[in-house]
């Protein structure tokens, strides 16, 4: 019964990871497409390195890490990497509760940072090819112009912005994305968590049944 029990767990804990390594993997070659084709540049100056492609290739790389962990140290049932998987899988949740309690302790001071970083960017609109891509890119997705509207732009209107002049500014129509999407937001985020407390669980009881298993055949 031990036995099969250690199998199961073990070949369970090998593919919940092996999927995730998958999916690490398409991350960051999305992100590295986006770093090679230079489609999202930099939006805030003071922040250069705060790309979609960056935080792309760092979140996919974790994944790959972490997720490889996961599968040698189930497959091979070697508990030190079972232990590192937890270990990691522990530190990624700590930071994300932590992340999250302090946008909401510090969300008025983090909305006046944006739209300070957005008045600073959009002066370099023309002077920065990194920065116009940026903007060209938001303005299209969100359907917005400039900070608060046409009126951000004091020289020639950029062709990303909308026809309408009565278009909306990108500062009120990022928060009204949030807000609408608030909730599909807060569900893949419980969901991410709730998974990471699953392979923690997982890689935990296979740890322990490890150990059974080396009491029961004396080892």
């Amino acid at each position: 019964m031990g036995m099969s029990s250690l199998k199961l767990l073990k070949y369970v804990l090998f593919f919940f990871n092996l999927l995730f390594w998958f999916s690490g993997c398409c991350i960051l070659g999305f992100g590295i497409y986006l770093l090679t084709h230079n489609n999202v540049g930099a939006l805030f100056h003071s922040l250069p390195s705060l790309t979609l492609g960056n935080v792309l290739v760092i979140v996919g790389s974790i994944i790959m890490v972490v997720a490889f962990l996961g599968c040698m140290g189930s497959i091979k049932e070697n508990k030190c990497l079972l232990m590192s998987f937890f270990v990691l899988l522990l530190i990624i949740l700590l930071a994300e509760v932590t992340l999250a309690i302090l946008l909401f302790v510090y969300e008025h001071t983090l909305r006046k940072s944006v739209a300070d970083g957005l008045t600073d960017s959009i002066q370099r609109y023309h002077s920065d090819n990194s920065t116009k891509a940026a903007w060209d890119t938001i303005q299209s997705f969100l359907q917005c112009c400039g900070i608060n509207g046409t009126r951000d732009w004091t020289t020639v209107i950029p062709a990303s912005c909308p026809s309408d002049p009565q278009v909306k500014g990108c500062y009120e129509k990022g928060i009204m994305w949030f807000e609408s999407n608030f909730l599909y937001i807060g569900i893949i985020t419980i969901c991410v968590c709730v998974i990471q407390v699953l392979g923690m669980s997982f890689a935990l009881t296979l740890n322990c049944q490890i150990d059974k298993t080396s009491q029961s055949l004396g080892l």
